[in-house]
C-alpha cells in the first residue's frame, strides 16, 4: 500500500494515543475530584466542569460513569498533584504537572527525561516568577452574545480576559485562579453552555528560538508527553 498508508496509519495511531491519554487525565481528574468532593456532580461543582470536558472530547458516557463509580470505591488508590519545574536545553523553563501514585516513580521518570535532552530539575517554586497560574473557562457563541459587555460583567466574578477564539467560535474567559469557583457560579447561574473548565500555566516573559533550538526542546516536550504520569506541560518558548 506503500509509504502514504504508513504515513496515515502513523497518524491515525498517534491519534488514537493522543485520546487515549486524554481520556486517562480525565479519569485521573475525576478520582481527585470524587475524592475531595463526592460522587455526585450536582453538589461537586470541579466533578461537573470535568463531566463537560469529557463531553467536549468525546469520552463515552459510560466511561465517565465507570471512572466516577470506581473513584467512589474504597479499593481506588489516591492520586497526588506534583509539579516539576526545570529548564530544558537554551534556557527554557519547563513546567510539569503530575498526577501519580507513586511520587518515587514519578520524580524519577522526569529527572530521566531532562537530563536525557540536555536539560535540569530544579526546585519547586523556582519558576513562579515566569508562570501565572490561571483559570479558563470555554462557553458556546450565541449569536445575540455582545463579548465585551460580557467581559465587563465578569470582571467582577475575577475574570481578565474574555475573547472570541476565531478558530473554533466559543468564547475563552480566563481568570485569576482563586476566582475559579466564583466564575464557574455566575456562568451556569446565567445559563451558558459550558464546553470546558480547567487551570492553565501562562508564561508571562517568553524566549524566541530558532528551528533547531526548538526542535532540541520539543524532543524534551514530546518526551513529557508521553510519560503516564504527566498531566500537563507548560514551557515559555516563542
Amino acid at each position: 500500500m506503500g509509504r502514504a498508508f504508513e504515513f496515515r496509519k502513523a497518524r491515525k495511531f498517534k491519534r488514537w494515543g493522543q485520546m487515549a491519554k486524554t481520556f486517562t487525565k480525565i479519569g485521573k481528574d475525576i478520582v481527585i475530584a470524587v475524592k475531595s468532593g463526592g460522587p455526585d456532580p450536582h453538589s461537586n461543582s470541579r466533578l461537573r466542569a470535568i463531566i463537560q470536558n469529557a463531553k467536549a472530547v468525546n469520552m463515552p458516557k459510560d466511561n465517565v460513569e465507570r471512572a466516577i463509580k470506581k473513584a467512589s470505591s474504597k479499593e481506588q488508590e489516591d492520586y497526588k498533584e506534583i509539579v516539576y519545574e526545570g529548564y530544558a536545553a537554551h534556557g527554557i523553563a519547563v513546567l510539569v504537572e503530575c498526577t501519580t501514585d507513586n511520587t518515587n516513580r514519578s520524580i524519577a521518570n522526569i529527572r530521566s527525561h531532562f537530563t536525557k535532552c540536555g536539560g535540569t530539575i530544579g526546585t519547586t517554586g523556582m519558576l513562579d516568577f515566569i508562570f501565572d497560574r490561571k483559570c479558563v473557562f470555554k462557553i458556546a457563541k450565541t449569536a445575540d452574545l455582545d463579548v465585551e459587555e460580557l467581559e465587563f460583567e465578569l470582571i467582577d466574578f475575577g475574570a481578565d480576559e474574555v475573547f472570541l477564539d476565531l478558530e473554533s467560535n466559543q468564547i475563552n474567559i480566563y481568570g485569576e485562579f482563586t476566582a475559579y469557583g466564583s466564575l464557574q457560579k455566575v456562568l451556569e447561574e446565567k445559563g451558558f453552555e459550558l464546553l470546558g473548565a480547567d487551570f492553565e500555566r501562562i508564561p508571562n516573559d517568553t524566549k524566541e528560538m530558532t528551528e533547531e533550538q526548538m526542535a532540541d526542546v520539543e524532543k524534551l516536550i514530546e518526551r513529557l508527553e508521553e510519560d503516564d504520569d504527566v498531566q500537563n506541560v507548560y514551557h515559555n518558548m516563542r
